[in-house]
């Protein structure tokens, strides 16, 4: 049931936050309210707002920061906040920081920032030596996304920051989701990121970067003439004009009410040292349970193998039916990884799993491939499914070997039929226009189907759409490399 977040101006002297969500919250015993931020706009908005609202602290944790126009605006907002007194943790993985030591630095200046680093690199510039010399370590990434905001409001989900992910570009290029969340759900995730805070797998920035205390006369400050950029002030009047933002400042913004957990990896992880009965794949299967009708994945990067396989196999012979939405080779920036779920597509087909490919935004240009690990540059970039049309997991966790064995990860198990049901309607109505529906023909080979229009004649494509023969030939070569724990 979905309720309105109301502003409550008799709470007392509290902060901003809560006096909009603690009423809400104590009407809703047990449970958390959840707002799904789907599109673009709204999920920077969100985020935007609340580093406005933050008045005690703010615990940021992401894989990836772009050193772009949104990265920046929301460093800008975070030293902004910092100013007023807010105490700002911010955890990043060290995998893509390459080129923000200095904006990182500056903003650890600040009395009342601290930034530390996952499974920090040794080499500053030349990272691949690290690899070489620190494969085992350095290839254990955090994975994991979480934005909390005075301990009253967390955003969880698939999103990383950068332009693609919020739409900021000329064209938004990932179809993504996250959630917005109040109530308990909100202490777990900051138990658990003051786990990872912790952690032996995280260093502190001054630990790997030389970084200089700023005195009462050095003020902290980061460049702002990228800031008069028609493209940024453009980007800002959307914001403004969002009916979203309108709704979170007037108190409108509608949430679900449900049973809502927090899963996430030990981040002994990172070190190679976590037991696997702590692991999200494991923890997920005992929290969700076995799906008994109906299974519908949304995974970027989709590498089932063989014992994946045999346990999707199973839940079909037990009568559930099953359909899964991930990139096309065309729209997937790491082809290497799309080998790994290339080699078992006609084994899931023929026994009957329902399977899409989402076709790549730009249809004259396929996605730039960013080689074995990636930035996660493809069309589709959420990590969500639904159980039975009663249980959401959203969160960063693709079904592949590296979310599953090498990253840690993280996402909320919501109970919810409205949202279960909502995910799995999108998912078959979206399909017709936005994938290619793949099936086998009388001679056992993969089609793949796409409906042009109301009326209009099916278009059956024989091998990969919108693809070179290079990149076909690339994945038929590596699904047969024994490189799939990898991918």
């Amino acid at each position: 049931m979905a309720e309105a977040l109301l502003p409550d101006e008799e709470v007392g002297a509290q902060t901003r936050l809560t006096r909009a969500i603690a009423p809400r919250v104590k009407k809703h015993p047990g449970l958390s309210g959840i707002h799904p931020l789907e599109e673009g706009l709204d999920a920077f908005a969100a985020r935007y707002l609340l580093l406005s609202m933050a008045e005690f602290t703010l615990d940021i944790q992401y894989y990836i920061w772009q050193n772009d126009m949104s990265g920046r605006l929301l460093f800008s907002a975070l030293l902004e906040a910092a100013d007023r007194g807010v105490r700002v943790r911010l955890l990043l993985d060290d995998n893509n920081t390459l080129g923000l030591d200095e904006t990182l630095s500056e903003l650890c200046r600040h009395e009342n920032i601290e930034v530390r680093l996952f499974n920090p690199f040794s080499f500053r510039t030349l990272r691949a030596l690290g690899y070489l010399s620190d494969f085992a370590r350095l290839n254990r990434r955090m994975h994991n996304k979480s934005f909390t905001v005075d301990g009253e409001a967390t955003i969880v989900g698939g999103r990383n920051v950068g332009d693609e992910y919020f739409g900021a570009g000329d064209e938004p290029l990932f179809s993504d989701l996250d959630v917005l969340a109040v109530g308990p759900v909100v202490g777990e995730v900051t138990r658990d990121f003051e786990g990872y805070w912790q952690s032996r797998a995280v260093q502190p920035l001054n630990s790997v970067v030389e970084v200089d205390k700023a005195n009462g006369r050095d003020a902290v400050t980061l460049p702002t003439a990228w800031r008069n950029d028609p493209q940024v002030l453009r980007y800002l009047e959307k914001i403004n004009a969002s009916a979203f933002v309108q709704e979170l400042e007037s108190g409108d913004l509608s949430l679900t009410w449900a049973v809502t957990r927090l899963l996430s990896d030990d981040p002994r992880k990172g070190l190679g040292r976590a037991r696997a009965k702590t692991m999200l794949p494991q923890r997920m299967m005992e929290v969700i349970g076995k799906p008994q009708t109906q299974f519908d994945i949304i995974s970027a990067y989709f590498v089932p193998t063989r014992a994946g396989v045999a346990q999707l196999l199973s839940l079909v012979r037990n009568g559930v039916k099953i359909a899964i939405l991930t990139n096309s080779l065309a729209a997937n920036d790491v082809s290497v990884v799309h080998a790994g779920y290339a080699r078992w597509r006609k084994k899931l087909l023929r026994h009957g799993i329902t399977l899409y490919e989402l076709k790549p935004h730009h249809a004259r240009e396929p996605s730039h491939d960013r080689g074995l690990t990636g930035n996660s540059g493809s069309s589709l970039h959420a990590k969500t499914f639904s159980v039975d049309r009663k249980k959401v997991f959203i969160g960063s966790f693709n079904f592949d070997p590296r979310s599953a064995m090498l990253n840690t990860e993280m996402g909320f198990v919501i109970e919810s039929e409205a949202l279960a049901d909502n995910i799995h309607q999108r998912f078959i109505n979206s399909m017709r226009d936005r994938a290619w529906t793949l099936r086998l023909d009388k001679w056992g080979r993969v089609n793949w189907v796409e409906f042009p229009g109301e009326g209009d004649k099916e278009r059956v494509h024989k091998h990969e759409p919108r693809t070179r023969f290079i990149q076909r030939l690339l994945v038929r070569l590596v699904w047969r490399l024994p490189i799939e724990w990898l991918l």
